[in-house]
């Protein structure tokens, strides 16, 4: 599969393939005898975790940390699993974060619905989600 269809298929750039394959995101890919990268099945499962650990928030360092591990063998199944554990934890602490605040945005909307309604902007001083005075607005 040539660099092109791998981009492609997972709307990424080159630019951002051959990064990966640089920092060790991925692992160097096979070339033709011309020299241009040709993606094995192999090639484009690392490129499919590279994406999901990206796209969770995995920091590429982290990433590069992870595939190493693996190419190292077996033994490293404990340091998979620990560095795994320590992304999902990362990643609960975002999944947390976004929920504040889309709970804060459900009781703006609820205020604005309200609103609409009466002709009149409340806020409620006792809401747990940190509601603000009109002129507090964010």
């Amino acid at each position: 599969m040539t660099i092109k269809e791998v981009c492609e298929r997972y709307h990424i750039t080159p630019d951002t393939l051959r990064y990966y394959e640089r920092v060790g995101a991925i692992p160097a890919v096979g070339r033709t005898e011309k020299g241009i990268r040709n993606y094995a099945e192999q090639d484009v499962g690392w490129v499919e975790n590279a994406i999901c650990m990206r796209n969770a928030g995995v920091p590429v360092e982290m990433v590069a940390e992870y595939v190493r591990l693996c190419r190292q063998g077996d033994e490293t199944f404990s340091a998979r699993r620990d560095l795994l554990r320590q992304v999902r934890g990362e990643l609960q602490k975002q999944i947390e974060k976004c929920q504040k605040e889309l709970e804060r945005l459900e009781y703006k909307i609820e205020r604005y619905e309200a609103a609409v309604e009466t002709g009149k902007l409340i806020w409620n001083k006792s809401a747990s989600c940190g509601a603000d005075a009109p002129e507090q607005e964010s």
